[in-house]
């Protein structure tokens, strides 16, 4: 089950009454607030939700599993991270399997 931005403003416009077209206007300019921050570098703090930050992953080598013999470098690239804040994380270790 995925939850996507068009869901996400029909159920805030359903709660809030507001027009979708508003909601939808908000949520895209927070989500283009969001991927400016990051392009330049930046972090972005959402409390009780998470944080995005910006991390360089190093250069190394791979392996092609048709060619094992073939090494294959991989530049050093710029990543998003995700960290979920503590509410989050509390939410999902209870879809943790009991055994």
């Amino acid at each position: 089950m995925a939850l996507t931005k068009r869901d996400l403003v029909i159920r805030i416009s359903e709660e809030t009454g507001l027009i979708q077209t508003q909601v939808f206007d908000v949520v895209q300019k927070t989500l283009d607030y969001i991927a400016e921050t990051l392009a330049k570098g930046g972090k972005v703090e959402l409390r009780n939700f998470g944080v995005f930050d910006v991390k360089i992953r190093k250069a190394r080598v791979g392996r092609n599993p048709n060619k094992p013999a073939t090494d294959v470098p991989i530049p050093a690239r710029a990543m998003v991270k995700f960290k979920a804040g503590m509410e989050m994380k509390a939410e999902v270790l209870k879809l943790t399997p009991k055994q």
